[in-house]
């Protein structure tokens, strides 16, 4: 994620890139909250200031391009961290109420981590159409 926008200016990493109006600032927002504060920190980690952070990434709030770059690198780590450190057959360390999350919890982390490994692979797809418009910039090419 963070290569695929590595070199882009402040102005590009926060207008708008799609139909819908979202730009590279909010995906990354998307991706902070949803995934690496969410999946891998409170959920896989039970990281209490994650637990306390769970908000609709979407609705995050950027006040630069720069900041949501460096908040989805600070999360990326910590949650890098927790997967270093947990039992993949294990249950998830921490599971959010009904109100938060209205699903069943998962059997083990494994399942939670496959969840987060989704999202981000799907988001990953997202980033790279977005900058390849922005600049042609093409950061996985199968040819």
């Amino acid at each position: 994620m963070l290569a695929a926008v590595d070199g882009l200016d402040a102005a590009n990493l926060t207008r708008a890139v799609a139909p819908s109006g979202w730009s590279i600032a909010q995906l990354l927002n998307d991706l902070t909250y949803d995934d690496e504060v969410f999946w891998g920190s409170a959920i896989i980690g039970g990281d209490d200031e994650a637990i306390g952070l769970i908000q609709d990434g979407w609705k995050a709030p950027a006040s630069s391009g720069a900041e949501a770059v460096e908040r989805y690198r600070h999360w990326s780590r910590r949650a890098d961290a927790a997967l270093a450190e947990v039992d993949l057959d294990g249950p998830p360390c921490w599971w959010p109420s009904e109100d938060v999350f209205p699903f069943p919890p998962f059997a083990d982390v494994r399942q939670c981590l496959l969840r987060l490994l989704l999202e981000t692979a799907t988001h990953a797809g997202h980033l790279d159409m977005a900058r390849e418009g922005i600049d042609g910039h093409q950061y996985l090419v199968v040819e």
